[in-house]
């Protein structure tokens, strides 16, 4: 009977792997390793939004939101397409540029959220065949992908402002009903397009999604696209995005049962990456996506060669953007940029493609990345800042290397010495490269790496007492030593041998000995004693919190004060009320929140779209613009009591969201409840 059952479970789940189009480890990693090996790809923003430039009747500021941030009726919107004629756009020329500054794929609109289809496409005339362009650059940039070895790949918006169908419509679309709209016939009409873009455009590389965060889309239909992408092209990659996989704006996986095959972080880097997870940092060259004629904000070469480097050492890519003018023009200083890039990969690009994140958890200096070489391992070492004493100091080393040399000057070998806590590189006085510098290292077989000790600074501040706790994973045969006043453990020092606590700020140090001799890095940290915040006396205070609502169109956090509330009321908690006319709405809480004893909270403040929290009189977390989902956090010690706390949030457009949570020292991070709430 057990067996008949193993034997059914086998069958059942092979069944859904099969439904869900699940691969074997093997088959993923041959689909991916080309994306993988890559590490940097061009992202390009055009469509209609880069004929008004930013700038729409006076108002600036907008790019390829222009449409919903300008507030633009359709029609009007609409008649951008009989002005689009990039007469100057040359395939070749956007794809040797890319190459030439060492991307290894180029990721375009194929549509964006305007619903203006850059690409011949019989499912509306809202394309470029019926601009007086007339011509399909998507088909010229394959063309020109092809005859340079580029990889070309298609951003596609879910969200649609054009498309008849599509929900939900702008609040602001006066006269613009939803009467008639059918999402399903809109699901239809996406499988249709796709189809277009994977047939009739050669080998695609990724299908990059985006606008998925509105209510009309489901985690149910992401699936579905995404299995029927994957029954057209077995060997496409897709991004997170087709589903409802990111639990913020910044791209990050929240739901790993989602489809997609890559995290998404948005015009941010993880700190320390995502282990076992693919993923991209897409990230502006200024500070738009589309473009902007006003945006001369672009990032120095020397700012986008340390993204480059930070995400390779992290195991991830970049996808480095680019907003090309009407005209078919790349900005002339995207243009310079890329050719510095060019350069320094030229030089570099050896560090950069094809590595593996760094067997380090951090350097003082930089970053790096490693490769596999047989029965060696090569380090690149990312040196962001030069030593001036010519010495660069790899801390917990234990490898003894092998050959050393500058990247940039194969020819010129370095001196290394072996110390019992890593080994120090003598350097040339001068780096080769002003911006970054790469050093390689050859170690015999895998590096070994002793890490410093973990101090436990949860928050970095205390109010009463604190226990420190040291921890380190390479203790076998080792001692930690520690010193309390910032100084560097010897040994002499004392031995840790159990938690302690302290009850003034210190300065706590800690470092692991074997056989009486350094054996580790340094770890430091400051451990703060602050007083808390006091409580305030409440006459009969009562549960809940009052709110006042109101409606209006903006992209900041008002002044409350100043408007007039449409409605007003006590609600149990922070959870947002209906919206009662508007899409676009704010919300005012006030009231107390009851702390159970004296101590150190982490206050987290997560909305679509802005918020700002203040307790007292103090702003706390300042979380204010139009995004997607987004989380902030803030550290604060407080008194046993009450304390005011005062949230507001407002909802621009699409989706909205706003949760308040907090977590003691020790304790696990919860929402705020309705108990802990008063008035």
């Amino acid at each position: 009977m057990k067996k008949l059952i193993y034997l059914l479970l086998i069958f059942v789940f092979s069944v859904q792997a099969q439904d869900m189009n699940i691969e074997t480890a093997k088959e993923k990693n041959s689909r991916m390793r080309w994306w993988r090996e890559a590490r940097l790809g061009m992202f390009i923003h055009w469509g209609l939004y880069s004929i008004p430039a930013g700038e729409w009747k006076g108002s600036k500021g907008h790019a390829e939101w222009i449409r919903e941030t300008a507030k633009i009726p359709l029609e009007e919107y609409d008649s951008l397409a009989g002005r689009f004629n990039p007469v100057k756009f040359n395939a070749e020329d956007w794809v040797r540029m890319a190459k030439n500054a060492g991307m290894k794929y180029i990721v375009i609109t194929s549509k964006h959220h305007d619903g203006f289809c850059m690409f011949d496409t019989k499912e509306t005339s809202f394309n470029i065949t019926s601009t007086p362009f007339k011509r399909d650059v998507l088909k010229e940039l394959a063309s020109a992908c092809r005859k340079l070895g580029m990889k070309l790949c298609f951003y596609y918006s879910i969200m649609d402002w054009h498309s008849p169908d599509y929900l939900p419509r702008r609040a602001w679309e006066v006269g613009r009903t939803a009467s008639g709209a059918d999402m399903n016939r809109y699901i239809q009409h996406m499988k249709n397009q796709i189809k277009e873009l994977i047939s009739n455009y050669g080998d695609i590389g990724v299908l990059w999604f985006d606008g998925e965060w509105e209510e009309t889309w489901t985690k149910q239909l992401g699936d579905e696209i995404y299995k029927y992408i994957r029954s057209l092209d077995k060997n496409i990659i897709i991004n997170n995005r087709v589903s409802k996989a990111r639990s913020a704006s910044e791209g990050i996986s929240g739901n790993t049962a989602c489809a997609g095959d890559f995290g998404t972080p948005e015009q941010s880097i993880p700190a320390t990456g995502l282990p076992g997870v693919d993923w991209e940092s897409c990230i502006t060259m200024n500070n738009n996506w589309g473009y902007n004629k006003d945006d001369y904000n672009f990032k120095s070469v020397k700012e986008i060669l340390h993204m480059i480097s930070d995400i390779s050492s992290k195991g991830g890519n970049l996808l480095l953007n680019i907003g090309p003018t009407s005209e078919g023009l790349f900005p002339e200083k995207s243009i310079d940029r890329l050719a510095e890039l060019g350069k320094w990969m030229k030089k570099n690009g050896e560090a950069i493609y094809k590595t593996n994140a760094s067997p380090f958890d951090s350097l003082p200096w930089g970053r790096c990345t490693q490769k596999k070489i047989k029965n060696t391992t090569r380090l690149y070492l990312h040196v962001f800042d030069w030593p001036k004493d010519g010495h660069l100091f790899i801390p917990g080393l234990e490898n003894q290397p092998q050959s050393i040399y500058l990247l940039a000057d194969k020819g010129k070998k370095l001196f290394a010495q072996k110390k019992e806590d890593g080994v120090i590189v003598t350097l040339p006085s001068k780096a080769p490269d002003d911006n970054l510098s790469i050093v390689v290292m050859d170690v015999k077989g895998k590096p070994k790496i002793i890490s410093a000790p973990v101090i436990n600074n949860e928050f970095g501040v205390f109010v009463d007492k604190y226990k420190v706790i040291i921890n380190s994973k390479d203790t076998s045969g080792c001692q930690i030593r520690f010193t309390l006043d910032g100084s560097v453990p010897t040994s002499s020092s004392p031995i840790y041998k159990k938690p302690f606590e302290i009850n003034n700020t210190t300065y706590v140090s800690a470092r692991i000995f074997k056989n009486d001799l350094p054996f580790s890095p340094v770890s430091k940290t400051e451990i703060k004693k602050i007083d808390p915040q006091p409580s305030v006396e409440v006459q009969t205070p009562q549960p809940g919190l009052r709110y006042k609502y109101y409606e209006g169109d903006w992209t900041k956090l008002p002044d409350f004060n100043a408007l007039k509330a449409i409605d007003e009321g006590v609600t149990p908690d922070f959870s947002l009320l209906p919206a009662k006319k508007s899409e676009k709405y704010g919300l005012v809480f006030e009231g107390y929140i009851n702390i159970l004893n004296d101590g150190i909270f982490s206050f987290s403040l997560e909305s679509d779209d802005g918020s700002k929290m203040y307790l007292g009189n103090n702003l706390l977390i300042d979380n204010d613009y139009c995004h997607g989902m987004k989380e902030m956090k803030t550290v604060v010690a407080l008194q046993a009591g009450l304390h005011p706390i005062r949230v507001v949030y407002f909802n621009a457009t699409g989706a909205s969201g706003l949760k308040i949570s907090y977590q003691n020292s020790g304790r696990a991070k919860e929402s705020i409840p309705g108990s802990a709430i008063f008035h």
